[in-house]
């Protein structure tokens, strides 16, 4: 593990406490929690799927996915935060697997997935582009590439300052749907873009930065 790796480890580690108690990360509002529950049923193919959640946190969208019978691996830098999503899914009775490590290399060795999840992950990554071809290549054929991103007002947990040289990060800030979609296109067969930017139920609040999912086909 490099030395910034490890500083961003350290930091989602100590964000690990509080991290749910965002709304849109801890989910515990039921009309938040609704409206996860019915964009993500919309997203994901029908039947139940091999899923990687990259970048999982505290695991409330695997916990979802996992209700709806879908067969979710989560993968997070933070051991903290792989602890509190497996305790989180074993407490509701689901099963999914939680591993530690690199969301730009998720260490699931030569499986493939049905779908690849990320929420919020690529303004963290220090080459993000490499990140989505890595994720497109684990799909299987026709498998869908959920990206839940955006242009962020405050980088970071709770507006504390995020690792030291993160300013030189690619995608720092966020990305617009439109430099992502420009990204993924090549990667993929086909995509779409949805706002999520006028849908205040998502976030607990109404928000004014850019909010976007792209939906891709391997």
């Amino acid at each position: 593990m490099t030395s910034r790796t490890a500083s961003i480890a350290a930091y989602w580690d100590a964000a690990a406490a509080d991290f749910d108690e965002e709304p849109d990360h801890g989910l515990r509002a039921e009309d938040v929690r609704s409206e996860w529950t019915r964009l993500l049923r919309a997203w994901m193919p029908r039947e139940p799927v091999d899923v990687l959640d990259v970048g999982c946190g505290t695991g409330s969208l695997s916990l979802l996915l996992a209700a709806d019978g879908h067969r979710v691996t989560g993968v997070d830098l933070s051991s903290r935060m792989v602890g509190q999503a497996r305790a989180k899914t074993e407490t509701a009775g689901f099963g999914a697997r939680f591993l530690t490590g690199d969301a730009m290399r998720p260490p699931t060795g030569e499986e493939r997935f049905g779908a690849v999840l990320a929420r919020h992950l690529l303004w963290t990554l220090p080459d993000p582009e490499a990140a989505l071809r890595d994720w497109v290549s684990r799909l299987l054929p026709g498998g869908r590439l959920i990206l839940v991103e955006g242009r962020w007002r405050e980088p970071g947990q709770r507006g504390a300052p995020y690792v030291a040289g993160a300013e030189e990060l690619p995608w720092h800030g966020g990305v617009g749907a439109e430099q992502l979609a420009a990204a993924v296109r090549p990667l993929v067969a086909e995509l779409r873009l949805e706002s999520l930017s006028g849908n205040a139920a998502l976030w607990g609040r109404p928000v004014t930065d850019e909010r976007y999912v792209l939906i891709a086909r391997g």
